[in-house]
């Protein structure tokens, strides 16, 4: 599906402390999956762009966990192609078109 980082290696990748990071994902800015053998607690690769957390991330996950998504379910939906954009909802995010990303993420809700 995608590449993971572990929750210290995106400390490393963002320049900011551990406590930072959970901060973040208290704040909800991320969201977290537990993956592998050992549930490592880890964040999509895809999350973070040029040593940052993609700008408009935030705003999305709100609107899919207020739709009722899970953590696993939104990083589905984020990662998972879909030809009418063309590519995944992430890939729309990362290319500043949070509008029609949010207007999608809306319509699940209903």
């Amino acid at each position: 599906m995608t590449e993971w980082l572990s929750l210290p290696d995106l400390a490393d990748v963002l320049g900011v402390s551990i406590k930072d990071v959970h901060r973040l994902l208290d704040e909800r800015s991320l969201v977290e999956y537990r993956i592998g053998e050992r549930k490592v607690r880890s964040v999509p690769a895809g999350f973070v762009q040029d040593g940052h957390v993609v700008d408009s991330l935030k705003g999305t996950i709100t609107v899919l966990v207020d739709s009722g998504f899970s953590n696993e379910e939104l990083i589905t939906w984020l990662f998972t192609p879909d030809e009418s954009l063309p590519g995944t909802p992430i890939e729309a995010l990362r290319a500043g078109r949070k509008t029609e990303i949010r207007r999608r993420a809306q319509a699940l809700a209903w």
